[in-house]
């Protein structure tokens, strides 16, 4: 299958093209960049050059390929409704160019953007068959993958966990590192009893793979390894590592010690992939958040 992947240089993207040609297929890779597509080309793999906004690329990636994993996003934290706005325009883009033809088209999308993501107290375990928070920006499109599926794409979304884990991973576990290194604690909020899902990228990348070949339209996928592990068993293992204290905050003052990561550290969003794992027989072959970080290598790279 020659596959169109946007988001092909990043964190998950890259171990995504890896997973893809292992498997036999060929990969179309979108490049903003002439360092990105470089190093693209240098890999072996055909580089489209375009962006997120360039809708045109989009849709000619789209209809010369046999299938879609789209990646890409500009998480932007100051203004989310925007970046979700950009994702939509560019997933309707690419679906539109592949209305009739049940090529596949997987997305992207997070676990936590279902409706108990910021429940208190502590929510119940959330399921692929879950119904979508509407005010959750990304979410939106994923809920227009349900138009699409009625117009012939073979859709699918992937709800990956808010931390994906792994060897090169710059995403939240290395940002709270970064902060306890900073303020000299390792802090948790209230109690820390807030669970975290987590998936390591090695597996989340066979799971797109897997999405793309078999995932019937309108499929929901959960890319989750570890449920929910509890925030303070986060925050004790990195203040071991560290050799500082593992201390409480409290809700009022979470803002200022992890700043953009104030609300996100409260969470409490508990994620089952059972169905996924049943449903498209994927399995768990990497380690756990846990494991992962006693290997240390987040820690020399935090350095």
């Amino acid at each position: 299958m020659r596959v169109f992947v946007t988001g092909a240089s990043g964190f998950i993207g890259t171990a995504v093209v890896r997973e893809l040609r292992g498997a036999g297929h060929q990969v179309v890779a979108l490049a903003r960049s002439e360092e990105s597509a470089a190093v693209l080309d240098a890999n072996g793999v055909e580089v489209l050059r375009g962006s997120l906004e360039d809708l045109d690329s989009l849709a000619r990636g789209a209809a010369t390929c046999d299938g879609v994993i789209h990646l890409a996003y500009n998480h932007d934290f100051v203004d989310m409704v925007a970046a979700g706005a950009d994702d939509l325009r560019a997933v309707n883009a690419m679906g539109d160019a592949m209305a009739g033809t049940d090529k596949p088209l997987v997305i992207a999308s997070g676990t936590l953007g279902l409706v108990f993501g910021f429940s208190s107290p502590l929510g119940r375990t959330g399921i692929e068959d879950d119904e979508p928070d509407l005010a959750a920006p990304r979410i939106n499109t994923e809920r227009a993958l349900s138009d699409l599926a009625s117009r012939g794409v073979r859709t699918g979304s992937v709800r990956l966990a808010p931390t994906v884990h792994g060897e090169g991973d710059h995403g939240f576990i290395p940002r709270l590192i970064g902060i306890a290194r900073e303020k000299g604690v390792a802090a948790y909020v209230g109690d820390g009893a807030n669970r975290w899902p987590a998936v390591h990228r090695l597996d989340a990348a066979r799971l797109f793979r897997l999405a793309l070949e078999s995932g019937p339209a309108g499929s929901r996928w959960h890319g989750v390894g570890d449920e929910g592990v509890a925030f303070r068993t986060i925050t004790d293992v990195i203040a071991r590592h560290l050799d500082v204290p593992a201390v409480s905050v409290a809700a009022e003052q979470a803002a200022e010690h992890f700043g953009f990561l104030g609300l996100l550290v409260q969470l409490d969003n508990p994620t089952s992939s059972a169905l996924t794992r049943e449903r498209l027989h994927w399995s768990l072959e990497h380690p756990g958040l846990l494991d992962d970080l006693e290997q240390g290598h987040y820690f020399a790279l935090a350095q």
